[in-house]
């Protein structure tokens, strides 16, 4: 979990819903096919109310804010693992929240596509959209720039490696919890 990322905030509130990260019409979209994964990006946030702002440029697939601070409850609502994919499609690779709904911060690390951190303070008070942040996961804070403080992030603890690795399987295969297939027992 040494990762360290640098970039633009995007700043929500609480009980940000499935529903408002990505609508259920758009879940068709298989992100197993490239362009199709792109495509689920390029709507990240479209359900979100005008309030926000945009989360992606028009016309753009990717967003300018890799990431995203947060208030309490996090990606409640449906189970669906199209949540955090589109996030991390659309070029976010961390959430920083108060707390989340259990199931979308559990397919942050079984898909791998997102680091969900936890913070006690309220940050989505103290931060604005478009502040420039860097996320320090070896020391476990985040430093708003703007304001010229860090401020303190809960540890990952086991999720990290399997984050780290690209998700559940690919952990699993990585430590030999899941044998490598090796093209002779393929068939």
């Amino acid at each position: 979990m040494g990762i360290t990322i640098r970039g633009k905030v995007f700043v929500v509130d609480d009980n940000i819903d499935t529903d408002q990260i990505i609508p259920a019409e758009y879940l068709t979209l298989v992100p197993s096919k490239v362009d199709e994964y792109e495509k689920l990006g390029s709507y990240a946030f479209i359900g979100l109310p005008d309030r926000y702002g945009s989360f992606i440029s028009s016309g753009a697939l990717k967003t300018e804010y890799p990431i995203i601070i947060a208030g309490e409850n996090f990606g409640c609502g449906s189970s669906r693992e199209h949540a955090p994919i589109a996030l991390g499609a659309s070029g976010v690779r961390v959430v920083v929240a108060q707390s989340y709904a259990r199931i979308f911060f559990r397919n942050c690390v079984a898909t791998g596509e997102l680091y969900p951190w936890e913070t006690e303070e309220r940050l989505c008070d103290l931060f604005t959209t478009g502040q420039e942040v860097t996320l320090e996961g070896d020391r476990c804070v985040i430093v708003n720039h703007s304001l010229g403080r860090e401020y303190p992030l809960r540890s990952l603890g086991e999720a990290g490696p399997v984050i780290d690795a690209g998700g559940i399987f690919a952990y699993a295969r990585s430590t030999g919890m899941i044998p490598l297939r090796s093209p002779q027992s393929a068939g």
